[in-house]
């Protein structure tokens, strides 16, 4: 089989890889469709991002769907032939953390395309996967494999609405208007936002964010005070996600969050020095968000009663043997939100 694999930074090369049988509890997944993530572009462009770096090749990609092709022993949750989303999050399910059910902090987390291990675990940019069966999530009828790919990234944004608490009648600020940024304006809506305002740091994105569900954007590159009218009577926002991981976007968030806000960091970047003072004065809560668990089998169930529609998300699909040219295309936000692979 082919597969999307990693050497060093810009090194990119299809690859021919062995087909592996399913074992008990096991399934083999004919991939079709596979969505360009950013920790895929920071392996391709960078090597890694912060301590994590490819140390050997690698197979990339999280973000994928297909049909079951072959069943091992045991398994009764999945049929050959069946459309499935494949959750990339294998956590180990006995440390304490699975057992206190916070999966996704496993101490022993297996997930799909990550260097964080050594052996680093391969993704699933191959023409054929075995999962467990248990990751395989069978798609509802009507769901299309292409659709299907935004399982992930939508499972994190949910995860992310989750740590902000209850949105219903909530001003929400979202800042960067990336995939995740997009797909953050859309849960929060989902969740029941009262008003959703978008940033970037040009235009480019506004009407993908508009289309999302942002009721206003604005655009704050190299306009310090672009947010100021959102600033007044110590702030107008009940919550912020930030999506960025910019610094510069962090600092610009604590003026307009009114006291006793909530500030969800999505976006991973560099080290911030922050205002303590102003954190504690307006007492602010400020949460982090990793990855995502049982909010997967609910992104697939969004995504098939059609309350996200990701269609505007999707700027252009590539087949596998044009990989670099799909990679090239997703690193550039002037023309792209999301770009996949199909197999």
């Amino acid at each position: 089989m082919r597969a999307v694999v990693i050497h060093p930074p810009h090194d990119l090369r299809v690859e021919e890889r062995a087909v592996a049988d399913p074992g008990p509890g096991q399934v083999r997944v004919r991939i079709r469709a596979g969505g360009i993530c950013g920790s895929d572009l920071h392996y391709y462009q960078h090597g890694g991002f912060g301590t994590v770096r490819v140390r050997h090749p690698m197979v990339l990609g999280h973000e994928v769907a297909g049909l079951v092709e072959a069943v091992g022993a045991g398994v009764r949750s999945v049929a050959s032939g069946q459309a499935v989303a494949v959750n990339p999050s294998l956590p180990c399910g006995h440390c304490r953390f699975c057992q206190a059910g916070d999966q996704q902090h496993c101490l022993d987390m297996r997930f799909y395309g990550s260097a964080m291990r050594d052996p680093h675990v391969d993704g699933g940019f191959r023409e054929a996967l075995v999962c467990e069966a248990a990751q395989a999530v069978p798609l509802p009828d009507g769901l299309d494999v292409t659709t299907a790919a935004f399982a992930e990234p939508l499972s994190v944004c949910l995860h992310a609405v989750r740590q902000a608490g209850p949105l219903l009648g909530r001003r929400v600020l979202v800042t960067g208007a990336g995939p995740i940024g997009a797909l953050a304006v859309a849960a929060a809506r989902l969740a029941g936002a009262r008003e959703i305002v978008a940033t970037d740091l040009t235009t480019a994105p506004e009407k993908v964010a508009r289309a999302m569900g942002a009721d206003r954007f604005v655009a704050v590159g190299g306009v310090p005070d672009a947010l100021a009218p959102f600033a007044a009577e110590k702030g107008w926002f009940d919550v912020a996600f930030e999506a960025s991981g910019s610094p510069a976007a962090v600092l610009a968030i604590l003026p307009v969050l009114r006291p006793r806000g909530t500030l969800v960091q999505i976006g991973v970047g560099g080290d911030a020095t922050m205002p303590l003072s102003v954190l504690a004065a307006k007492e602010i809560t400020w949460r982090g968000t990793f990855r995502f668990h049982e909010e997967f089998v609910l992104a697939v169930e969004t995504l098939a009663r059609r309350a996200v529609d990701v269609a505007p998300l999707l700027t252009a699909q590539f087949p596998v043997e044009r990989a670099r040219e799909a990679f090239d295309l997703a690193a550039d936000r002037s023309r792209a939100m999301k770009v996949q692979l199909s197999f």
